[in-house]
């Protein structure tokens, strides 16, 4: 009888033993898993940095004054724009031999070799602020200009509605976004920056990778999808789920090539994407970006969570980030609006957005837009204040 106690003891013991082990285990796998983005030892704390509505990009000086307002705030990283307007932010070899407009003239009014660029990153990155070039514009083509210059130039780049004129939405005009010419042009910019600029990440948005899903009826493309679909054209109806499917699926292979693409000339360069909120997204503009965070597409996720009221804020923030699996979390900051025009939102609404967030265990966030910052500048020293976490 002794025996059998004996044995059971020495049973428990090695039960107890192996439970402590594999909880220990446990314990430093959970402390194993990243918390953060690449590159990042903290929350993602950021905002984007227009040329319109902002004069902030316009001299040296007002650059220099919008980074230590960042550093102030606590601000650690600037979306900064780099293509908008079918112009770049930075002095393009490819744009000048394309358009023969090497920079934005307004950024550059004397023609004597300013880059923005290089300053926000000098000054940015002397003052511990990462930068990110943002080509807001993506394969927009024009804004109310029947295409602009680009379709001047390359009229066949032009997406066309099943009507066959061009695609407009917004009063942006678009590039076919699905052929392989366009998205090399694109890259291409993207690629220039990775290659010439010590900028620590590249931004899309809701523009790239992206294409109202009304366009896409251009020959070339249906003559793919005709191939694709035992001879049957598309159909009329241009939110018919394959068809946006279909579509979609060729912009999620873009951005996994030019992810690869980017990480081929610099591998810590950090590739981020701000599309609207899902499922909104891929119906409107097949952006299908859960596909991208969960595949490994994007290493920081920015979707653009701008809502008007508190309700609707905490909503689509929690469902934004229900289509997120657990283990690409941390690698979710959401967009908050602060401006639009002369509107802001109340101080109210503003810190409700920054409480909810940290309630969903979101500790960081990008503000929309930098002009907005001067009427949160006290709430946010509040939020940003650092602790021992």
């Amino acid at each position: 009888m002794k025996h059998l106690i004996l044995i059971a003891l020495i049973g428990v013991f090695y039960l107890n033993l192996g439970c402590k082990k594999e909880n220990q285990i446990l314990k430093e796998s959970d402390t194993s898993a990243p918390k953060f983005p690449m590159g990042y030892n903290e929350p993602v704390k950021g905002v984007w940095l227009t040329n319109v509505a902002s004069e902030a990009l316009y001299t040296k000086a007002n650059i220099e004054k919008a980074v230590l307002k960042c550093k102030d705030l606590g601000i650690n990283t600037i979306f900064v724009v780099t293509w908008n307007k079918a112009q770049t932010m930075y002095r393009s070899a490819i744009m000048k031999n394309f358009t023969g407009v090497e920079i934005d003239p307004i950024l550059d009014p004397e023609n004597n070799g300013r880059d923005p660029l290089q300053e926000l990153i000098d000054v940015a990155h002397a003052n511990n602020i990462k930068v990110f070039a943002w080509f807001e514009f993506g394969f927009a083509s024009s804004y109310n200009e029947n295409g602009g210059i680009l379709i001047k130039l390359k009229p066949e780049w032009a997406s066309l509605t099943s009507d066959g004129s061009i695609c407009t939405k917004n009063n942006f005009d678009w590039m076919n976004a699905l052929d392989p010419e366009v998205q090399d042009f694109i890259s291409s910019l993207v690629l220039e920056v990775v290659r010439n600029y010590e900028v620590d990440g590249i931004q899309g948005d809701d523009r790239l990778p992206a294409m109202p899903s009304s366009g896409g009826y251009n020959p070339k493309t249906v003559a793919w999808y005709k191939v694709e679909h035992g001879g049957n054209p598309p159909p009329e109806n241009y939110k018919d789920f394959e068809w946006v499917n279909w579509r979609s699926e060729i912009l999620n292979d873009y951005l996994k090539q030019l992810y690869e693409d980017v990480k081929a000339i610099k591998p810590d360069c950090i590739v981020s994407m701000a599309p609207s909120v899902f499922p909104w997204s891929k119906e409107e503009y097949l952006q299908d970006w859960p596909t991208w965070i969960n595949h490994g597409y994007v290493d920081l996720l920015c979707p653009q969570v701008y809502r008007k009221d508190s309700l609707s804020y905490q909503k689509t923030l929690k469902k934004t980030m229900s289509y997120i699996i657990p283990e690409k979390r941390h690698l979710f900051f959401p967009g908050i609006l602060i401006q639009v025009d002369d509107q802001r939102p109340s101080k109210e609404l503003f810190n409700f957005m920054l409480k909810t967030n940290r309630e969903e265990g979101v500790n960081g966030e990008v503000y929309f837009f930098y002009e907005g910052l001067s009427a949160f500048e006290n709430d946010i020293k509040t939020f940003y204040r650092p602790t021992k976490n």
